[in-house]
């Protein structure tokens, strides 16, 4: 079904999406902070946990819509009709089935968590999209195949604009949860008819045994991982959802949801990106290796940075935003995700790397360690410290991820100090500017937009004369064949 491409119409596929992956981050990371900005000002911390709660038990359903089959479509380095019709056959088989169980089991989520009547509607809506954007899977794959991010992009900000507006609009007339329910319904929708514009694709029934057989040989252990992440990230927020009550995982969620969101903009897009291009590179160690030197290169001087200037300004901006102060108790653990997160993000290009080779029993094993480590010291950290157990957790949990590089140096070639140290110590050295301007300037509405302005400049000339990087420069490159 398709046609063989040359390492430099990869390289310039890659680098059109990932521009187009990181320009739809920024779109939505903008759309996504006023709606946010919005959504915590008018709402209160419990709301907001209702939000949070809700998210986690569709992302558990999401778990049991799929079998590492459009993974494997992904992966596979030549595709057949029989594969693309058995995946979507057996996805919407499971599709329907998770959905069912889902409104099944309403009361029993209801009384469990407490929910309100327009936590149940919410909770309903999320289940609609659940199915409709499962239809998505298809056509998605066959763009992600070719590395046309660039399509899958414009349908993901039409999607985001329509959610982020609907949200914004209908929370400032006082609809409260309704807000995200109809937002959800109606991005939705609009995802659907716009992604079979892009890529068209008839549906197709039917399942072809040998087709499976195959699939399922990496499909499975890669849907294993997928398990046990949802275990370690999703499942845990449900069960901190009821030992701490809504209020505090308001609280945890809007730390993390911050925290986190360099990370979910910047490595999210990579990853995306890494996993189809080493796919179709596989069998090459030494290009392999230099795109991951690359990776960390890039993903340090960008997080780096990011992170480093958030942690000391948010307590500014809390400061700033009218209604904002109702967050200062989650400013420490606005701390520890973020730190946490940092860790983290040198541990995804490695996993990307193993599915990418097909190795997905070494990634099965790191998260398997990862989901048990989490669960064992979540409930004894939360006991001990409260709220700040799981955050703890985490940052001691991501703090291992030195020793998934070390696993794959066993595999390629690449360069960790090489790659981060420039962009490690400029960063420190911008973050001691800024915190004596926080200490110096009394008035936040002064400080924030000089400290931001000084800590972005202070970085640029920290890599220019310390190490002769330009960024700008960096910049440039990226695009030379």
């Amino acid at each position: 079904m398709e046609q063989t491409e040359s390492y430099s119409q990869i390289k310039q596929k890659t680098i059109l999406s990932t521009v187009s992956l990181f320009f739809q981050s920024g779109y939505s990371a903008f759309l996504g902070l006023a709606a946010n900005l919005a959504v915590t000002v008018l709402l209160s911390p419990e709301i907001f946990g209702i939000y949070i709660t809700t998210l986690s038990i569709i992302s558990v359903l999401n778990y049991f819509s799929d079998i590492g089959l459009a993974a494997s479509l992904v992966q596979k380095k030549e595709l057949h009709h029989d594969d693309v019709k058995t995946t979507f056959t057996i996805q919407q088989l499971m599709i329907v089935t998770a959905v069912s169980v889902g409104f099944l089991t309403t009361n029993l989520v209801r009384n469990f968590y407490k929910l309100p009547h327009d936590g149940i509607h919410l909770y309903w809506a999320l289940l609609l999209s659940f199915f409709i954007s499962s239809l998505k899977t298809i056509p998605s794959i066959f763009l992600e195949r070719k590395i046309k991010f660039q399509r899958v992009v414009l349908v993901q900000i039409v999607e985001n604009t329509v959610f982020y507006i609907c949200v914004i609009v209908l929370a400032i007339l006082g609809h409260e949860l309704r807000s995200f329910t109809i937002a959800v319904i109606l991005r939705a929708f609009t995802g659907l008819i716009l992604i079979y514009i892009l890529s068209p694709w008839t549906p197709k029934l039917g399942i072809s045994k040998v087709s499976l057989k195959t699939l399922l040989s990496f499909g499975l252990p890669f849907q294993a991982s997928s398990f046990l992440a949802l275990f370690k990230d999703d499942l845990i927020i449900l069960f901190l959802g009821k030992i701490l009550g809504f209020e505090a995982l308001g609280y945890i969620g809007w730390a993390k949801k911050w925290a986190e969101a360099p990370i979910r903009i910047i490595m999210d897009n990579i990853s995306r990106v890494l996993f189809p291009v080493i796919s179709r590179i596989q069998h090459d160690t030494a290009k392999i290796g230099r795109v991951l030197d690359k990776i960390l290169y890039y993903q340090t001087m960008v997080l780096a940075p990011t992170l480093f200037g958030a942690v000391i300004l948010m307590g500014t901006v809390i400061e700033v935003i009218p209604k904002y102060n109702k967050w200062s108790p989650a400013l420490p653990l606005f701390y520890i995700f973020c730190l946490a997160s940092f860790f983290s993000s040198y541990s995804s290009p490695f996993m990307n790397f193993f599915n990418a080779l097909g190795k997905v029993k070494i990634s099965f094993t790191f998260m398997l360690l990862w989901t048990v480590a989490t669960w064992l010291l979540t409930p004894i950290m939360t006991l001990w410290h409260g709220y700040f157990g799981f955050p703890i957790t985490l940052l001691i949990v991501a703090s291992s991820s030195v020793f998934v590089s070390y696993r794959a140096r066993s595999f390629v070639t690449f360069h960790i100090y090489r790659s981060v140290y420039k962009s490690m110590l400029s960063s420190l050295f911008m973050a001691t500017v800024m915190l004596i301007l926080v200490a110096l300037i009394q008035n936040p509405y002064v400080r924030l937009p000089t400290v931001m302005l000084t800590g972005i400049v202070v970085y640029f000339f920290a890599l220019l004369f310390a190490f002769k990087v330009n960024l700008i420069k960096e910049l440039q490159t990226l695009f030379v064949k």
